[in-house]
């Protein structure tokens, strides 16, 4: 297998690929947008993993940038990685590096379960306010570095909608 990148528009939560990612806040126990249709989709098996995740490994939270894998419960993923995104008006000149850290981290969680398909949403271009111009140019130049790498993995990019999806193809092609 050849690393590629595809970039669609879809629902995240019915992609057959062995992880999906889910912009997350750091309680890590559901919200709105991606997170909670991920949750939902889910069912009750992924609060009940992120629960052990806060009381074992992040009692305080998930911290932004990180990444941690549960089940997909009733998806048809294997698995959800949650990451926490920056919140942009809050993260003082380091929201690009938060931001490809969420991407980087993601990755690398998906290799480590032996994944070889990953799909990503747009990480903080929702409620946390990031442009989507400049999270799509930092989401590409994150999975570009770590493919270039050597990595083997499909990368997706799925997108609710048609037109954040032609925001990242543009981006990409002044990348």
């Amino acid at each position: 297998m050849r690393p590629s990148i595809i970039i669609k528009t879809g629902d995240i939560t019915k992609e057959k690929a062995c992880a999906i990612v889910n912009a997350a806040n750091s309680s890590l126990m559901g919200g709105g947008g991606v997170d909670g249709a991920i949750h939902r989709a889910g069912g009750s098996q992924i609060l009940e993993a992120c629960r052990i995740i806060r009381k074992e490994q992040y009692p305080d939270g998930l911290p932004t940038g990180e990444a941690v894998a549960t089940t997909a419960g009733k998806m048809p993923a294997e698995y959800v990685i949650h990451t926490v995104g920056p919140i942009y008006h809050q993260c003082d000149g380091k929201c690009a590096a938060l931001l490809a850290s969420c991407y980087t981290h993601s990755l690398k969680k998906a290799a480590q379960l032996g994944c070889r398909e990953i799909a990503f949403p747009a990480i903080s271009t929702g409620i946390y306010g990031y442009p989507k111009e400049e999270a799509a140019k930092i989401a590409y130049e994150a999975v570009k570095c770590f493919l270039d790498d050597g990595h083997t993995m499909e990368v997706r990019f799925v997108f609710h909608n048609s037109d954040d999806k032609e925001i990242f193809e543009k981006a990409l092609q002044h990348s």
